[in-house]
């Protein structure tokens, strides 16, 4: 059998300790299957994890490595409702971002990374966006920081799509593989 290609493991108790439940998919209800989480530990590939049902709310990154107390430091008061994989990807990425809603306005087009949207394009509110390669995390603060969001290919009428609260960003990323 070979290895498993995305697998995270959720335990109730800090340093991977009590019940714990393993996923290897994306779960959009993990309610069912644990009541608290305190630890996690990402065995392999990338994962993207919600504070709520559905993939919305609060979004976290989480990619290979264990997390000892990673729910009192992020401040999700120990609820992860939802989980979402991060499909392995290593080709071509093609982002193009657009100053207002529906895709109007001016147009900016992404194919790596970049730590400054304002000092690139002179512009930071990004109102819609269309994904058409790879996987990539748009952060609210310049060098890959704050609050952020995952988008995989697919058009993006407005910033709420992406579960955004505001149309400034300050910084994008590709979500390549580790």
């Amino acid at each position: 059998m070979g290895k498993l290609l995305h697998q995270i493991i959720f335990y109730e108790d800090r340093n991977f300790g009590g019940r714990y439940y393993e996923c290897m998919s994306d779960c959009a209800d993990l309610h069912s299957m644990f009541q608290r989480c305190r630890s996690i530990r990402v065995e392999s590939g990338m994962f993207m994890i919600y504070d709520r049902p559905g993939y919305t709310g609060n979004q976290y990154f989480m990619k290979r490595g264990g997390y000892a107390d990673y729910m009192g430091k992020a401040g999700m008061n120990n609820c992860v409702r939802s989980c979402r994989m991060i499909p392995s990807h290593s080709s071509t990425f093609r982002i193009r971002l657009y100053e207002h809603f529906d895709m109007g306005g001016e147009m900016m087009e992404l194919t790596s990374d970049c730590p400054n949207l304002l000092d690139r394009f002179r512009i930071s509110n990004f109102n819609s966006c269309n994904v058409m390669e790879g996987h990539w995390l748009m952060y609210d603060h310049t060098n890959f920081r704050g609050r952020h969001y995952y988008l995989r290919p697919g058009v993006y009428r407005s910033f709420s799509d992406w579960n955004g609260t505001n149309s400034k960003m300050g910084s994008i990323r590709r979500l390549m593989d580790l």
